[in-house]
């Protein structure tokens, strides 16, 4: 799919991306065909990366400069609503003041934010403001998905600690669903994090490809508050997955209280259970000479000493604060 976009008032025009000239200053390409993509390359006057070229781990492939274009690569959250986000290279080049996006994957700042701009003056007078603001919108999003993410790792938190009063097979269910919330969690975080790495070098790479008589003093000044806005975000992201380590941390250790206060229960019983076994193996045995086989109150006898022999060492348990 490709969509054109011009400028008027600081708004974004959707026009024919069929019939684009030079009134086009962005032109966003999603999953395109080889007819849109040589329609783009002929509009913007570059090559256009591939997506192979795209997914290169490499900076210099990711970022650099080529025919008087910059080409800026950076790996963006899609799905985020759902219960698989994913992340994809998503392509930024910059040629003059037209900008061309390529993208597989579905963001949702390149849904709200044309939509927002056409509705309001958002200051897109030409590819390098639109880049800025797209930029921002992205980074905007990842800040409500950060902060979704932490009151998500807070209630998480909560139903860790709070006091359960539950059965053990219950509990064991609570454990297993908080287990998959952490590791959700930990996976979404992750990936904002390395979505965010991504970010950071672009804006410095923007900011070092920003002089003086390329881009306005403002738009000098926005590349540095989306830097700072990055910078700040990551060290959140970090603070979140310290927190979620904890957490699974502190899930580990009381699926082990559980385990143990299982494992005592029956260790208890055991020793409980041990003396009467024994009395009752001892008169279980048919020998000649057993003075209690004649005797009149032998039975009670045998079944008092088993019940007394259970008795004292769970009173001594209980003495003792092992129970």
């Amino acid at each position: 799919m490709i969509r054109a976009f011009a400028t008027e008032n600081g708004r974004l025009l959707p026009v024919d991306a069929a019939q684009a000239g030079e009134s086009v200053v962005w032109m966003d390409l999603h999953a395109p065909s080889r007819e849109e993509a040589h329609l783009a390359q002929q509009w913007l006057g570059v090559e256009i990366p591939t997506r192979e070229e795209m997914e290169e781990i490499e900076i210099s492939s990711r970022l650099y400069a080529e025919d008087g274009a910059y080409f800026m690569t950076v790996s963006l959250l899609s799905g985020t609503d759902t219960e698989a986000p994913t992340v994809a290279p998503v392509t930024f080049v910059l040629s003059g003041r037209r900008l061309l996006t390529v993208r597989y994957s579905e963001p949702k700042p390149f849904r709200s934010f044309p939509q927002r701009a056409e509705k309001a003056a958002t200051g897109c007078s030409g590819g390098d403001s639109i880049l800025l603001a797209l930029l921002e919108a992205v980074v905007d999003r990842l800040a409500d998905i950060l902060e979704r993410a932490g009151r998500d790792v807070e209630t998480i938190s909560q139903n860790i600690f709070q006091a359960r009063g539950t059965k053990a097979s219950e509990r064991g269910r609570d454990f297993q669903k908080l287990l998959t919330a952490i590791g959700r969690k930990e996976d979404l975080v992750a990936n904002i994090r390395d979505s965010l790495l991504t970010l950071q070098r672009l804006s410095s790479f923007l900011g070092a490809a920003a002089g003086p008589a390329r881009i306005a003093k403002d738009m000098r000044a926005r590349i540095k508050t989306l830097t700072r806005d990055v910078v700040s975000l990551a060290d959140h992201s970090t603070f979140l997955s310290q927190k979620i380590n904890f957490l699974l941390d502190a899930t580990l250790g009381m699926i082990n209280i559980e385990q143990n206060a299982i494992i005592k229960i029956f260790s208890v019983a055991a020793v409980v259970f041990l003396p009467p076994t024994l009395v009752a193996s001892v008169y279980g045995m048919n020998f000649t000479n057993m003075p209690e086989l004649g005797w009149e109150w032998g039975y009670p006898f045998a079944l008092a000493l088993m019940v007394a022999s259970a008795i004292l060492p769970f009173w001594y348990f209980r003495r003792r604060g092992w129970l």
